[in-house]
């Protein structure tokens, strides 16, 4: 299983996890059971705390580069360009658009 940490303005907000071809996103408690934060995304709700899908969740794969800045990416990486997880992990850390960041977490 891999995972990652999902901050939203720089704040803690859940963690992303890729495992067996399903990818799970969960809301840290203290983030979700604070009524004045807001969700990562309009399709992930905090309404509902744990999130399960056979495909990465399109507020993470809409953060993806697409066509030459995606080859480039994934050559400068050594990573598949199927390996979604993978490129969002070396790709949305620092200079990504808008308000979400992905950290990988390293064991």
């Amino acid at each position: 299983m891999r995972t990652a940490l999902v901050f939203r303005n720089n704040e803690l907000a859940g963690r992303l996890s890729e495992a067996d071809g399903q990818y799970l996103f969960r809301y840290e408690d203290v983030y979700f059971f604070n009524s004045g934060k807001k969700p990562v995304s309009l399709t992930m709700p905090k309404m509902q705390q744990e999130f399960r899908s056979r495909s990465l969740f399109p507020v993470f794969f809409n953060m993806l580069a697409e066509g030459a800045n995606k080859k480039l990416q994934c050559r400068r990486h050594q990573i598949d360009e199927n390996d979604y997880f993978s490129l969002l992990l070396k790709t949305a850390g620092k200079d990504s658009t808008g308000c979400i960041t992905i950290r990988e977490i390293v064991l």
